[in-house]
């Protein structure tokens, strides 16, 4: 499986981007997908995940009520958009995949997915 994670830049604090993660073959659909983020000598750290063929959505509680997480089902991308950015967010955000169901406290462990994109940056300054 292959992953292209796009849509990184430059935004100010309280500003937006859009996230994207897309694949060939095999619909999105039936993976779980998730984004993690990893600032340079920290651990990474999971951001959000959606289940596999249901819209049930799992969030890191430094980002829940400002990132969302949703599938264009049409295009096989799953997006994260990301408001109110912060210094904080700063960061590589990384999706990655797992072909099963995961339950919720999986959701958070790196060693749950099987296919990782290739990073893009995030800088949040001013």
């Amino acid at each position: 499986v292959q992953l292209q994670a796009s849509g990184g830049g430059l935004v100010q604090p309280g500003g937006s981007l859009r996230l994207s993660c897309a694949t060939s073959g095999r619909t999105f659909n039936s993976y779980t997908v998730a984004w993690f983020r990893q600032v340079t000598g920290k651990e990474r750290e999971f951001v959000a995940g959606i289940r596999r063929g249901i819209q049930m959505t799992f969030y890191a509680d430094s980002v829940k009520g400002r990132f969302t997480i949703s599938r264009d089902n049409a295009k096989n991308t799953v997006h994260l958009q990301m408001n109110s950015l912060r210094p904080e967010d700063s960061a590589i955000y990384y999706c990655a995949v797992s072909p099963l169901g995961l339950i919720a406290s999986q959701y958070r462990r790196g060693e749950s997915y099987d296919y990782w994109g290739q990073g893009t940056q995030v800088t949040v300054s001013s």
